[in-house]
């Protein structure tokens, strides 16, 4: 990697930016089709948010029937877009695929057309109820297949083999027999199956948080972020790999999809940490890393929080109160390890007067941070996540809409009253209900038509309804088939023998079980996405953990976050895949940087299970001590500093083996939370920066020396 700023640098730099105006339309390996084809995926995508929207606002159907429809629509357009080999042609449909499409739409009408029959057989379907069950769960498998990969297929098609035949395996291995008619009931026609927690969580609040993480992108918050994080870290050593990592830290705030993050951010920051020097390796890996703390980063988390909320029984504002430290700790360990790495290689940042003005591009854009705030006030004032998006998402298209209408009004007092009018109808929902949004965005999505502009405008929204339904497709398809492994486990009774050994284990020792259920963790992120591995490792790990005394949400919040950092290791390595399509890097070395750039973030959890008020979790008396929490904070600070040094080998200046060593026993013995590690960790600490100031000035009068 070369110190060296190209001279055109800051151009270059500008001109990326003028490119976020709108994001990036890049969904992976997804036909690029035109004519009939085209208008009948776009057709699909709205029709999809559209009854999403539908929905959350009115509920006009039961939960098993919206659970079905909704899949049916994800395997609709999976079916679309996805092609079935990835060498098979993108710009054609192919007719076997459009009648795949098709027909798991109309599968997923089944339970709303059969609702009460079904209830009324419950515990003894028909043959039509078994072929249509069978016929859903083979047309999953090949939908999962072609979206998520081999690997997550290839784990549920395991589980569903132990729940046929795992009555002839040997001694505890085995269960008791179970016919064809009640693996399939168990599967599809009920809800401990596919349409499972996981599908319910998809088919009301997760998919309203894409929509909503959508609709800002589009209106210009991606814009926002970068301009922010450049005019803010831009100028600071190792300044563009920076400016990806906050930007990414904001980008989370809105998004919990890493790979979409990637794909959006790392539009802009990927190709300006290339063009000061960087190496494509690392500049798509720094991406990577930054990008996937947005899944634990409140207030819209990932997937994960919303089915752990759900599956503990708790407000989603409770998960998000334990992710933020942990969240903050995440991008300071990524922000702290690209510093580290920058000192090492030379690594330079942008002209400070080339850099744009941070606290400008606020009061220019302020408004679009209001949905998120508001979002931030509903989730933390009680209300349900639904409404908090439903209502964040109204919010963001009253702004959006309302923009260009007020643009038509020369005079800045207009404006003022015509927003401060608009406030006022709004306010009426708090009385009469969706009734009162739904005309206000008709009024203006009819003023957008005739307004100068304005068909751009519905344009974007447009855009953003059908890119909010194309991003769900990956997210609930994870859901939908990891229900597969939900419904074995609960058939079968399988996740009580893997708790019994990880009780055994802990018996001995809790840290032993801690490192099984995060080398379980890593290895299933080896080959699938965070979501089935949070829910396979949380439903036989988290009650283990519980026993051993780990409190309930801390034990889930563990396993969360290992899984996140699954997700950056190879050899499937998600995120690392997304940002090698930018940084024209290989998805390996990127897998590998990106892991040693995440090293640092390992001692979070652990420390939070010993200690539970790095979560913001009450001690056994019940009550939070802000003062434990603060104690907690500054001693992971300083681990997180310790295993970084450690990690890249530098710290001010190269650090030798034996240094490295000392700072990395000195993060260990903070974490170890045993009699008098603690005080030996901090003198660890303390005396390697002792040590590393006297080496420093020791070097000074050499070095001004050598330059005279």
């Amino acid at each position: 990697m070369s110190s060296s700023v190209p001279a055109s640098a800051p151009a270059q730099a500008d001109d990326l930016l003028q490119n976020l105006d709108h994001p990036s339309d890049d969904h992976g390996h997804t036909r690029r089709l035109a004519g009939w084809a085209a208008w009948l995926v776009v057709v699909s995508a709205l029709s999809f948010s559209v009854f999403q929207l539908v929905v959350a606002a009115f509920s006009p159907l039961s939960s098993l029937p919206t659970r079905s429809i909704h899949v049916g629509f994800l395997m609709l357009l999976a079916f679309l877009l996805y092609p079935a080999r990835s060498k098979s042609a993108r710009d054609r449909l192919p007719w076997l695929d459009l009648v795949l499409a098709l027909g798991c739409f109309v599968l997923g009408l089944y339970h709303w057309k059969f609702e009460a029959d079904l209830v009324m057989r419950s515990g003894d379907p028909s043959t039509t109820d078994m072929v249509v069950g069978t016929a859903c769960v083979v047309l999953l498998f090949e939908a999962a297949r072609r979206v998520l990969g081999l690997a997550l297929p290839i784990v549920c098609a395991l589980f569903l083999a132990y729940g046929v035949f795992g009555e002839y395996l040997p001694g505890e291995l085995a269960h008791r027999p179970f016919g064809m008619d009640q693996i399939i009931s168990q599967l599809h026609l009920g809800t401990e199956g596919i349409y499972g927690t996981p599908t319910l969580v998809s088919a009301t609040y997760i998919f309203l948080f894409i929509l909503f993480g959508a609709f800002l992108e589009h209106a210009g918050m991606i814009r926002l972020f970068n301009e922010m994080a450049l005019g803010f870290v831009g100028h600071a050593k190792g300044g563009p790999a920076k400016v990806a990592v906050v930007s990414s830290g904001f980008m989370g705030t809105i998004s919990g999809s890493g790979v979409a993050n990637v794909l959006t951010v790392g539009q802009f920051t990927i190709p300006l940490m290339k063009r000061f020097g960087y190496a494509p390796h690392f500049a798509g890996a720094v991406e990577a890393t930054a990008s996937m703390g947005g899944q634990i980063m409140p207030p819209v988390m990932g997937a994960v929080a919303f089915i752990m909320a759900e599956t503990l029984n708790v407000p989603y504002a409770e998960i998000c109160k334990a992710a933020v430290v942990p969240a903050l700790l995440y991008y300071v360990t990524t922000f702290w390890m690209v510093h580290l790495e920058a000192g090492r290689a030379n690594l330079l940042g942008l002209p400070k007067d080339q850099c744009p003005n941070p606290w400008r591009a606020i009061r220019e854009r302020w408004y679009l941070m209001l949905p998120l705030a508001a979002l931030v006030a509903m989730l933390f004032h009680g209300f349900t996540p639904m409404f908090a998006g439903l209502t964040g998402l109204a919010l963001t298209g009253v702004l959006i809409l309302g923009t260009t209408v007020a643009a038509q009004f020369g005079q800045r007092a207009m404006r003022v009253v015509f927003w401060i009018g608009l406030g006022i109808v709004a306010s009426f929902f708090a009385k009469f209900g969706i009734w009162v949004i739904l005309g206000l965005i008709a009024t203006l999505v009819a003023a957008n038509a005739v307004a100068q502009g304005g068909r751009s405008t519905l344009a974007a929204l447009r855009d953003s309804l059908i890119d909010g339904a194309k991003q769900a497709v990956p997210v609930g398809l994870a859901c939908a088939i990891v229900g597969v492994i939900i419904g074995t486990l609960t058939l079968t009774g399988a996740a009580t023998s893997f708790a019994g050994y990880i009780l055994q284990v802990g018996e001995k020792s809790l840290f032993m079980s801690l490192v099984l259920t995060m080398i379980v963790c890593l290895i299933l992120g080896m080959g699938i996405p965070t979501i089935p591995n949070y829910i396979i490792t949380s439903s036989i790990a988290a009650p283990a953990l519980l026993k051993l005394g780990v409190p309930l949400i801390v034990s889930h919040m563990f396993v969360f976050y290992f899984g996140i950092m699954a997700d950056l290791t190879p050899p499937v390595a998600l995120a690392a895949f997304a940002a090698a399509s930018i940084a024209r890097a290989s998805p390996m070395k990127i897998g590998m940087k990106a892991t040693q750039i995440a090293a640092a973030g390992f001692v979070v959890p652990y420390m939070a299970v010993y200690d539970p008020a790095l979560m913001l979790q009450p001690g056994a008396d019940g009550v939070l001590h802000w003062g434990a929490a603060a104690y907690m904070l500054f001693k992971c600070l300083v681990a997180i500093g310790l295993w970084g040094a450690a990690a890249i080998g530098y710290l001010s200046r190269p650090l030798h083996v034996l240094e490295r060593l000392w700072c990395a026993a000195g993060a260990l013995l903070l974490v170890a939370a045993v009699p008098f590690t603690d005080e030996l960790g901090f003198a660890a600490g303390a005396l390697m920066l002792g040590w590393n100031a006297w080496q420093l000035k020791r070097q000074r009068p050499a070095g001004v020396a050598s330059g005279a």
